[in-house]
């Protein structure tokens, strides 16, 4: 891995707006945030560090943090020297264009400890200094790490969650919490993906390239089993950017039953789906919405999950599953995910009985998202930007 040093001066001046978004969900709501914004003050100047969805909704562009990505501990050590620098550079990015609002979405590693500085150098309104601290996206404190939401309340000027039960997580603290909608359940948003008997089977394996190298194997395993059993299934693989797609490519060459089974399509159009086979992420929610009926497969490093089990203390890793108290979609964690029993899960979801329950599910998941909200994320920065005196 290697950034640019240093990060890009804003084309149009100091921008008005600087987005931290690491991953490719969060890339894709924060520039549902930008596009929203910029209809409410035309002249907004943002600049993100974030991926190309933030960059087509016209935010300047500093750096594609969601193709640097990466997830568990062992993971983050190999590269710590990468976001060592790159963390170090956007500060320095800040302190000297002294965006009205900084805007932290999800991405708790970097953007937690971020803020942290930003207080500690007095340039945030928690330190002192004249720059907002917009948190978009809570971290699962009601998973791990529940004591944060302390050093949160004392970083942030405001944080907007997007599922309403985490406005409780945060009670006993100061730090002022709004519900602002969740994404997927917006009058204007578009699903990724929708339900058709009939249509191939989707496999989903995440966004980040060590999820994909650990769990794309098992869903080909799986896919071509499929295929012997029945020569008429067809599979498609959504992907978020071109790289994973070489990944995988270069892994079906172990996969010769596959040949002319499955396709590749990018992220974006909506993509039709008799089931699928998912990773544990934003995409498996964006499913369960859908009505797809599903199952949720979740493979990392044997020491990130060793410790993840003693640090975790949810009952599931879907968040559908979480939010409906009940396995909506059942969950195939590490050794759990074997293709015998995978193929087996792969008939079940495909039975009229299955797809009924889902679409009930579905609609049950959501009416509990769908609660009448106040101000939405873009309301709330443009209120902290009016309130920034320069």
């Amino acid at each position: 891995m290697a950034s640019q040093a240093p990060l890009l001066t804003p084309d149009s001046g100091p921008a008005d707006v600087l987005i931290l978004a690491g991953e490719h969900s969060g890339d894709q709501h924060a520039a549902r945030v930008v596009r929203e914004l910029q209809q409410k003050q035309p002249d907004v100047s943002v600049a993100a560090l974030g991926g190309p969805q933030l960059k087509k909704a016209g935010a300047q562009l500093l750096f594609d943090l969601p193709a640097h990505s990466v997830v568990g501990l062992v993971e983050v050590l190999k590269h710590y020297g990468f976001f060592k620098q790159l963390f170090d550079e956007t500060l320095a990015w800040i302190e000297r264009n002294r965006p009205k609002v900084v805007v932290l979405v999800d991405y708790p590693g970097f953007n937690l400890r971020l803020a942290k500085q930003l207080k500690e150098r007095g340039l945030s309104r928690q330190g002192g200094g004249e720059i907002a601290v917009y948190f978009y996206i809570s971290p699962q404190i009601w998973a791990w790490k529940a004591h944060r939401r302390f050093t949160m309340a004392e970083q942030l000027d405001e944080l907007g969650v997007i599922f309403p039960f985490e406005i409780e997580t945060y009670a006993d603290t100061r730090l002022p919490v709004k519900f602002v909608g969740h994404p997927f359940v917006e009058p204007d948003y578009v699903w990724p993906v929708r339900y058709e008997a009939g249509a191939p089977v989707l496999l989903l394996p995440g966004s980040r390239r060590q999820p994909v190298q650990r769990i794309f194997p098992m869903l080909a395993a799986t896919a071509e089993a499929a295929v012997r059993q029945d020569p008429s299934r067809r599979f498609t693989v959504i992907y978020a950017e071109d790289s994973l797609k070489a990944l995988m490519q270069e892994m079906l060459a172990r996969h010769p039953g596959l040949e002319g089974k499955l396709d590749f399509v990018e992220s974006g159009e909506p993509v039709a789906g008799s089931a699928v086979l998912t990773s544990s992420g934003t995409m498996s929610l964006a499913c369960a919405l859908a009505g797809l009926p599903g199952a949720i497969l979740y493979r990392a490093h044997p020491l990130t999950y060793w410790i993840g089990r003693r640090v975790v203390k949810i009952p599931y890793l879907g968040m559908m599953n979480l939010i409906l108290k009940r396995e909506m979609y059942p969950e195939f964690i590490q050794e759990q995910a074997r293709v015998s029993r995978l193929v087996r899960e792969l008939e079940a979801l495909q039975s009229p009985e299955r797809v009924q329950q889902t679409q009930r599910d579905a609609e049950e998941l959501r009416a509990t998202l769908t609660q009448e909200r106040g101000d939405s994320a873009a309301d709330r920065i443009c209120a902290l930007m009016s309130s920034t005196q320069r």
